[in-house]
């Protein structure tokens, strides 16, 4: 009896935490689109400033530099986080109200990264410090962290499912946690998500990316799945690539803090000024690249993606720090995009497949790939979506592409 009552307690302390993660992450993403919206749409339209974006991006990579070399080169990528949580189960949580700030201000001056990595981290740390202090209670608090990594994955890309799956697969393998503690992962992530849901109806606020309808789906088109999971493929290679590079230049300016986080912020202002899609997560501009696809054309569209693949790289390595999928989920759809007009073939379905393959061949998942492009693709396309991760995941990338 004494057990059944510290596991059901231990549950409603799970369930009240996701509850907790839920409000920080819709509650960050809201200041999130206040402050883009201000910057980008208020101020623009009541002052008439000449090379506005770039003023921006430069004089915002400035303070983020200023703000790094003063409170540390935070948030850290989403694997590094991870990393630590599987390792040691921990996650230092003595920064966690700097690193909020870190995570923010990329993304208010236009960065093209994503929101997770920062948010992610934040979580783990406060999961960290709960467990700390609760430890000499429940034996099961080293996996707290863990599970608080996941309910945040499972809000942030509205897919649950997915927030369960990312953590715990391999590149070799999945390993299920036993019963009784996959109770405790789904408690979390549906509380969470739930009170994100709620919040963002109740006091608005924009809920993740929104889902794309596939038309007719001709029998023929299957045989393009090859050389679309080829591109996608490629187009992961061509990620890597530049990962490599942008990471050599980060390692050779590695003491010049303020100087790489402003030569980020002019080179992230430049590029949207001229190709403005290239700038933020990519999260709500799918839809335009779906709507405009044609009147963009397959040259530009693939010109854009190649260039945002490059950007989130360069946005990460300079100090504007943030996550990748969101950017890579767009590049994917972008490039999607420009194969259909190319070959003639139904627009979602070549979207699916590109983008598959370019985030199996990132994240080495297939399940979770999946996992996450259900929230934007159809359910019919899931066979081929898996094939695509399932083909991106089987090819290795070369070790010489790979970064420490």
């Amino acid at each position: 009896m004494k057990k059944i009552k510290s596991n059901l307690l231990f549950l409603l302390y799970t369930i009240i935490l996701g509850v907790i993660f839920g409000a920080i992450i819709w509650s960050f993403l809201k200041i999130m689109n206040l402050g883009i919206e201000f910057i980008w749409n208020f101020v623009p339209t009541t002052l008439n400033f000449p090379l506005y974006t770039i003023c921006v991006c430069v004089s915002g990579g400035f303070l983020i530099g200023l703000w790094k070399k003063k409170f540390g080169d935070y948030p850290e990528e989403l694997t590094t986080v991870m990393g630590k949580v599987k390792k040691t189960g921990r996650y230092p949580y003595n920064n966690v109200f700097s690193t909020l700030g870190s995570a923010l201000f990329p993304l208010l001056i236009g960065g093209s990264i994503g929101p997770e990595a920062g948010l992610t981290g934040v979580i783990a740390g406060l999961c960290t410090w709960v467990g700390d202090k609760l430890k000499m209670y429940f034996r099961e608090m080293e996996e707290l962290t863990q599970i608080g990594m996941s309910a945040t994955l499972g809000t942030i890309f509205r897919s649950p499912m997915f927030g369960f799956m990312e953590p715990i697969e391999s590149d070799k393998e999945v390993v299920l946690p036993r019963t009784s503690k996959i109770v405790l992962y789904f408690a979390a992530i549906l509380s969470s998500f739930g009170v994100f849901i709620l919040l963002g109806r109740l006091f608005g606020g924009r809920t993740g990316m929104e889902g794309l309808e596939a038309g007719k789906i001709e029998l023929s088109y299957y045989w393009y799945s090859l050389l679309l999971a080829a591109v996608g493929i490629a187009a992961g290679y061509i990620y890597f690539i530049f990962k490599k590079l942008t990471s050599s230049l980060k390692k050779k300016f590695k003491k010049y803090t303020v100087f790489k986080a402003t030569a980020g912020g002019l080179l992230l202002g430049i590029s949207g000024t001229f190709l403005p899609l290239t700038m933020f997560s990519g999260e709500h501009q799918i839809s335009e690249v779906m709507k405009e696809a044609e009147t963009i054309g397959a040259i530009m569209l693939i010109v854009i993606a190649i260039v945002k693949l490059l950007l989130t790289n360069i946005c990460i390595d300079s100090g504007l720090k943030g996550g990748h999928f969101f950017p890579v989920i767009f590049c994917g759809i972008s490039i999607g995009c420009a194969m259909s007009l190319i070959l003639g073939v139904e627009m979602v379905f070549c979207a699916s497949i590109v983008t598959a393959a370019l985030v199996g061949h990132t994240l080495k998942k297939p399940l979770a790939t999946v996992l996450l492009l259900m929230i934007i693709f159809p359910p019919k396309l899931i066979p081929v979506m898996l094939f695509a991760a399932a083909a991106a995941k089987f090819i290795e990338t070369p070790k010489a592409l790979l970064t420490e």
